[in-house]
């Protein structure tokens, strides 16, 4: 087993970049950047980094030099032979050939975009422009990068036995989590830290650790690097992203109440069985089940990512009892800012009613709170997110309004449209 702390200190992105390879990103960006690839190939977005931790001036934590180093490191890579092989031949989500084989000749030949990088008030302005399906492959390694750039600044200053000593207590604090996870019956976990880890290292250490300690109840990574490296399953469905540029392409109102479900009949036109997962929560859960289409209702299940999960597990089985539909045969993915004990609790409220899944994140990969002098290696919320598409500015409302992205214009008309009322306000921890 590779010797974190030792790693560390020996520090040198030459030796040790952050993102090595195309591939160390999250399945579900591949799944829709083939749909995309398919659907909508010269749709032109802009993609933006957004630091909704503003008291966190990352242009002072983090050198401008070592960023572009790895964002230019990133521009050169390319998928090797073995990569390729295994999204070729790999089964995922027990059907081989998920991808088709010109998205895989286009993927091989891909090299990312450029970039454009300003500093701005502490903070960094890092945008991305060009054709969809390659831009939006910047997101996670992009994240990746910051996240493991602002780690290594924290403890760049740290001696050898300092950092032993810190990722034994991390190593310590992970597997107290374990144990408690261990005890949650029909537990089905998957790792979903990638783009908020505290480094790649960590990450695949995290998976290691969760394989061993929670066997079966362990199902797989978002990572498809790790899941390949790992011989786990690679787990993914589709993100926000995809109503966010459908919408702002609508041209009228009523294409816009429409582009939601346009989405996700795109989507069924590629996918089957536990890949048709909705995702209802970018304008509002309440508003996107009240006009759902009712071939929507015999899909596999539904992710609640914002607001509270109690309240979005409730609102879908309210849901699919009135479309007739059998709630315990229906899957409801939990991912957002989820920690052990809420694992369990949701797990324990919900069991039996639906089959719960669980997309572990930040607090998997990244929690270093209380480890460090002034908490400096706490998680923070990072996002790169597509702000507009063939010029025309997207927009999130999400289920709690501080996850809304937009100007306040278009938030209001969007609103109107989706007929979201008064929402109730959630901490953002990640």
């Amino acid at each position: 087993m590779i010797d974190i702390a030792s790693r560390v200190y020996n520090h040198n992105w030459k030796i040790d970049p952050i993102v090595r390879s195309l591939i160390d990103t999250d399945f579900y960006k591949l799944l829709m950047a083939q749909s995309v690839f398919l659907k909508k190939p010269n749709t032109q977005v802009t993609f933006s980094l957004i630091n909704r931790a503003q008291h966190i001036p990352l242009a002072k934590l983090i050198d401008e030099k070592e960023l572009r180093d790895q964002l230019d490191h990133i521009r050169t890579l390319s998928l090797s032979r073995g990569e390729s092989t295994w999204l070729r031949g790999n089964m995922f989500y027990g059907k081989r050939s998920m991808f088709r084989a010109e998205f895989l000749e286009w993927f091989e030949n891909l090299r990312l975009p450029p970039y454009h990088l300003e500093v701005k008030d502490d903070q960094y302005e890092l945008t991305f422009e060009g054709d969809w399906p390659a831009v939006m492959l910047w997101e996670v390694p992009a994240l990746a990068v910051l996240m493991e750039l602002r780690s290594r600044a924290v403890l760049k200053n740290m001696g050898r036995f300092e950092l032993q000593v810190l990722y034994a207590r991390a190593m310590t604090k992970l597997w107290e989590k374990v144990e408690c996870l261990r005890k949650v019956e029909d537990l089905s976990l998957a790792d979903f830290g990638t783009r908020r880890r505290h480094s790649y290292l960590w990450q695949d250490w995290c998976v290691q650790a969760m394989m061993e300690g929670l066997g079966k109840k362990f199902v797989g990574t978002s990572n498809c690097l790790i899941a390949m490296r790992r011989e786990v399953e690679a787990i993914g469905t589709n993100a926000h992203e995809l109503p966010m540029v459908y919408s702002a392409l609508a041209e009228s109102d009523d294409e816009l109440a429409d582009a939601p479900y346009q989405v996700l009949n795109d989507w069924q036109e590629e996918h089957d069985g536990n890949l048709r997962i909705i995702l209802p929560d970018t304008f509002g859960t309440e508003g996107f089940l009240k006009r759902a289409p009712g071939w929507l209702s015999s899909w596999t299940g539904i992710r609640i990512d914002s607001g509270d999960p109690v309240k979005g597990a409730e609102a879908a089985i309210k849901w699919w009892k009135a479309c007739g539909e059998d709630p315990t045969q229906k899957r409801v993915i939990f991912s957002d800012g989820l920690d052990e004990d809420m694992i369990a609790h949701l797990q324990r409220k919900f069991h039996g009613r639906v089959r719960c899944s669980f997309g572990w994140g930040t607090m998997l990969t990244n929690d270093f709170r209380g480890l460090v002098p002034d908490d400096a290696l706490a998680p923070f919320s990072l996002v790169c997110k597509a702000i507009s598409a063939n010029g025309k500015p997207t927009v999130k409302l999400s289920d709690n309004p501080n996850k809304a992205m937009g100007s306040r214009e278009e938030i209001e008309r969007y609103k109107r449209v989706f007929g979201v009322g008064k929402q109730m306000s959630q901490k953002i921890i990640v």
